[in-house]
């Protein structure tokens, strides 16, 4: 049997708090194990009840979700963060993914998406469409020219180990392709792909696609175009 996942949801709303947990309320799978108002107080909660996923909203009081977010990835690791925005293209999703969530969900989602999307995150993965996470992160990520993260300063600093192979995957990541149209593109199968990203992953320092993409706009491999 599948083991039930852990969820705490944070969020400053009752409402919304609450609508989150009646969706997940028919799964047998999933447990809200926690609410929280703050950020402050989900950090702590997450500490007492160890939840596999966090639903964090965005903009909370006391402590906002992109500080609890990078408290949470680094005092808990095991636990995966999914964001929360009322915006598809608010600059703080970028900023949450920066600080090691692994995606960020819409307030108006449906039952089925939420659903869906936490078992993509049960599984490891990242929940984010490849394309709308590179026009998200080209609006609001800024290059080397601008100055970069220390985070990208060591990525660059990390990339000159990566192989021609592994550099070509990372540009087509950032580019917005999924795995089977890397695998496509470059000629060859997917899971070839798999283990080229989980090598690239591990020699940026990144812990998901997510990461990956924005390291390669700070870093310069890629350039934002902004239509302007």
């Amino acid at each position: 049997m599948t083991a039930t996942v852990k969820v705490l949801i944070a969020d400053d709303q009752p409402l919304v708090r609450r609508g989150l947990a009646l969706m997940l309320g028919p799964e047998p799978d999933f447990d809200v194990v926690a609410e929280a108002s703050d950020g402050a107080e989900a950090v702590r909660l997450a500490h007492e009840r160890r939840p596999d996923v966090v639903i964090m909203d965005i903009r909370m009081p006391v402590l906002d979700g992109i500080a609890a977010t990078e408290r949470l990835t680094a005092e808990l690791p095991g636990c995966r963060v999914l964001a929360l925005s009322t915006f598809d293209m608010d600059e703080h999703v970028v900023a949450a993914l920066r600080a090691g969530a692994c995606g960020f969900l819409p307030k108006d989602i449906s039952p089925e998406d939420l659903v869906a999307a936490l078992r993509v995150v049960r599984d490891g993965e990242a929940i984010l469409a490849p394309r709308l996470l590179t026009r998200l992160i080209s609006t609001h990520v800024t290059g080397p020219d601008r100055g970069t993260t220390r985070a990208a300063r060591t990525a660059s600093a990390d990339a000159e180990g990566l192989t021609p192979r592994e550099r070509d995957v990372w540009q087509l990541i950032a580019g917005g392709l999924d795995n089977t149209e890397i695998a496509d593109r470059l000629g060859v199968s997917a899971s070839t792909v798999k283990n080229h990203i989980t090598g690239l992953f591990a020699k940026l320092g990144v812990r998901d696609r997510a990461q990956a993409v924005i390291a390669a706009y700070e870093t310069g491999l890629v350039t934002a175009r902004h239509g302007k």
